[in-house]
């Protein structure tokens, strides 16, 4: 893929102060912000490499690795997904989406912390009753969910991505498919959507109730839980994978990605930034849509999350506390894990993203090795022959 021609650090350069005079954005806000407009910049310190064939040298800067940034997920969406791939079973798993009322929008941007933990919560007890329910399952279920808060064109938009097995393990270790799927390998069927999402309400009702502060100007008012009661809510069961392939594939696609990638900024010029979006509503069609500098980081910021806030949870068979459970059931579906090291990005790179960080880009030949490093925010490194001329220089001056 190309290089964007644009970026998200080049829109903070130009109009971070003016928007955080306009918004007053959160310490967290603020500090992300920070911290995508340095990355792959010197104040974050960096490298030297040359060539061993041609000799070329090539200065690169590290990388900021916050999880916001469009610039650094790849690498850990790889090293995320190889480790998953060790979870998989052989059966097929569904996609679920749990969305919510706009109208819960204010409240999570206020509250944002403990709202989201009521979602994960929320969802956790719903997909629980349901597997537990002998009628559907009757065992021990699980899921991946994955926290996303976007829209395609950047609104705020909190909802759960969650990846569940057809299937859970009994209480002896031993796979049990859903009651709708005992007679086939891959299910079309998870559970009723419709009976899932009443009570998906009810519960994330009743944890909104309890969780929320007794402070006048952090509780929901009387009409606003009226609201939400009459609402429809809705959680939207797409196909199920077929085999772990796809469920790999999926993950690859929503589990790393951030508010905009840098690639859907076409333009930044006199305080706008155009982009482009895919609406849904309207058969998926390609639009771009311009906003003023200030409502773009504005909105971006809408997806910074809490600080170290987890956005993606295991739970049930697929929790790390049940990991010896997961492995038995994954023994006796001849499923055999064996223990790798950790690849380092290098491997990642090479093996993944069919791209070698170490070949020269000039001669396509030689290999780069690195020949010196500096830390964040130090001063540029110092030759030997420099340093000598520093101290010869040094003795010359008399005091």
């Amino acid at each position: 893929m190309s290089r964007p021609s644009h970026d998200l650090s080049e829109i903070i350069a130009l109009y971070g102060t003016d928007f955080e005079q306009k918004h007053a954005p959160t310490d967290q806000q603020r500090s992300v912000l920070s911290k995508l407009s340095e990355c792959r910049t010197s104040p974050l310190g960096g490298h030297v490499d040359a060539c061993d064939a041609c000799g070329t040298i090539r200065i690169s800067y590290n990388s900021c690795r916050n999880r916001h940034c469009p610039k650094c997920q790849a690498t850990s969406r790889e090293r995320w997904i190889e480790a998953r791939e060790d979870d998989l079973l052989d059966v097929s798993y569904f996609h679920v989406v749990f969305t919510l009322p706009e109208e819960l929008n204010p409240l999570f941007l206020l509250r944002s912390k403990t709202m989201y933990n009521i979602l994960f919560e929320a969802v956790k007890l719903t997909l629980e009753m349901f597997a537990g329910n002998t009628r559907y399952l009757g065992a021990q279920g699980g899921h991946i969910a994955v926290l996303h808060t976007w829209g395609q064109n950047i609104s705020f938009h909190p909802h759960l991505h969650c990846i569940v097995p057809a299937g859970g393990a009994t209480q002896q270790g031993k796979w049990k498919p859903l009651a709708k799927a005992a007679k086939v390998k891959y299910s079309t069927y998870l559970y009723p959507v419709k009976a899932l999402s009443k009570e998906y309400s009810k519960i994330f009702m009743r944890l909104l109730k309890a969780n929320i502060d007794i402070e006048p100007e952090h509780q929901p008012d009387k009409q606003l839980l009226r609201k939400l009661n009459e609402h429809k809510w809705v959680v939207y069961a797409k196909q199920p994978f077929f085999g772990p392939k796809q469920v790999i594939e999926y993950l690859g696609r929503y589990t790393h990605k951030v508010a905009i990638s840098n690639h859907r900024i076409k333009s930044v010029a006199d305080g706008q930034v155009t982009f482009s979006w895919k609406d849904y509503r309207h058969g998926d069609a390609q639009k771009e849509m311009t906003l003023q500098a200030t409502e773009f980081l504005r909105r971006f910021c809408q997806h910074v999350l809490p600080f170290r806030f987890v956005k993606i949870r295991h739970y049930g068979i697929l929790s790390s506390r049940n990991k010896l459970k997961l492995r038995d059931v994954q023994f006796t579906m001849g499923i055999v894990v064996e223990k790798k090291p950790k690849p380092s990005w290098q491997e990642v790179c090479k093996q993944k993203l069919n791209f070698d960080p170490e070949l020269c880009p000039h001669c396509k030949v030689g290999h780069l090795h690195t020949v010196s490093t500096w830390r964040a925010r130090a001063p540029p490194p110092v030759s030997a022959d420099h340093r000598a001329a520093i101290n010869a220089a040094a003795q010359k001056i008399s005091f």
